[in-house]
């Protein structure tokens, strides 16, 4: 049921959602303060929304800090890889990297530099229409097949959501009466969360970010001023993080 919910609140965070609903009471309203209001609004919520400076420092402060190659230690016995890199292509049979596939290919630079000894993929799936979706499988076959080796790859695919994540992490790597050192690799703006739930399961893994959004401040004009349609991908996902982490914590998740 979290599970369903979940998907709902993310359609309706979502700031276009808020816009086309505003624009529809707009348009079909018949009271004319109500229609001039509601037209207002939605110009004002795409004209922020929209907007690049915004949405990068609300990246900035929600993102988990990176952490160079020289302080990473070279001991891990486990890279935690999370779930959520992949689309799926009914039509050819294929999957479809992401750009959260920053946290697989971190992973694999990690394991080639010695940092960490084994790669653990967790992630089922998280799509509605396909349940059967096995991510975690589906990668360490990748893994295999760029020349990992198969014993240095383990991976959970039942997993659908970040606390269901550190839930089975725990079942398959830290309930076999031994405490790995681990590192967690997800991506910047999804890390505050993902520590979240692992601490609460017990785990406290280190922190190693993939695909940061934000980066140097820029003051040029088209990014202060002009609307992007990237911007409000962006929003996007911060609330889903934003309005996901209330949730957890109010589902006791956190």
């Amino acid at each position: 049921m979290f599970f369903i919910f979940s998907k709902i609140l993310l359609f309706l965070i979502q700031p276009v959602t808020w816009i086309v609903v505003l624009l529809a009471i707009s348009l079909f309203s018949k009271r004319r303060v109500l229609k001039k209001k509601c037209l207002i609004a939605s110009i004002i919520i795409l004209m922020f929304f929209s907007n690049s400076f915004i949405v990068d420092e609300v990246m900035r402060a929600w993102e988990v800090d990176t952490v160079a190659w020289e302080q990473v230690d070279n001991d891990y016995d486990y890279g935690i890889v999370l779930g959520g890199l992949v689309s799926y292509d009914e039509e050819y049979d294929r999957i479809n990297f992401l750009r959260s596939n920053d946290r697989l290919m971190q992973a694999l630079e990690l394991y080639n530099r010695g940092k960490i000894s084994k790669i653990f993929i967790s992630g089922g799936s998280g799509m509605i229409d396909l349940p059967d979706f096995k991510e975690g499988k589906i990668l360490k076959e990748f893994l295999v097949r760029s020349g990992v080796k198969a014993e240095d790859i383990e991976e959970e695919s039942i997993s659908r959501n970040t606390h269901e994540n550190a839930v089975e992490t725990k079942k398959a790597i830290f309930l076999k009466g031994h405490n790995p050192k681990c590192l967690l690799i997800t991506s910047a703006f999804h890390m505050r969360r993902a520590l979240a739930c692992f601490h609460n399961e017990g785990m406290y893994p280190d922190a190693f970010v993939t695909d940061r959004y934000s980066g140097p401040r820029k003051y040029s004009l088209d990014h202060l001023f002009l609307p992007s349609i990237n911007a409000m991908v962006q929003w996007n996902m911060i609330l889903k993080e934003m309005v996901g982490y209330v949730a957890y914590d109010f589902a006791g998740y956190l």
